[in-house]
């Protein structure tokens, strides 16, 4: 099976209005209660983990990028091929539909 990109026939696999989930890496000496893959430095002074962000595609780019909307209004510029973002799945876009921008109205299939 090809990448993600590919596996959309050709072109990215994305479209606006899709909702997507990105795993952000972080540091810090006092992680979130949402962090996940949590790693202690090796003298515990802090720890790197990762956080699941809950965005909105707003348009493909013809270069193969995603302008994105986070939660709180801002616009980010990712690859669709990049590993840490996915599709987000139909119990993430129910369940959990109040953390991605614009609250519960987004549920879509």
């Amino acid at each position: 099976m090809g990448s993600r990109q590919e596996a959309g026939g050709g072109g990215s696999m994305y479209k606006p209005g899709d909702r997507v989930v990105y795993l952000a890496s972080k540091h810090s000496s006092h992680p979130t209660p949402r962090a996940v893959e949590l790693d202690p430095e090796p003298n515990g002074e802090g720890y790197s983990y990762a956080v699941r962000k809950y965005w909105v595609v707003q348009e493909v780019l013809p270069d193969g990028t995603l302008s994105i909307l986070t939660r709180r209004g801002k616009q980010r510029v990712v690859k669709a091929s990049d590993n840490r973002l996915r599709p987000a799945r139909w119990w993430e876009r129910w369940f959990l539909a109040g953390r991605f921008p614009e609250g519960e109205g987004n549920f879509s299939g």
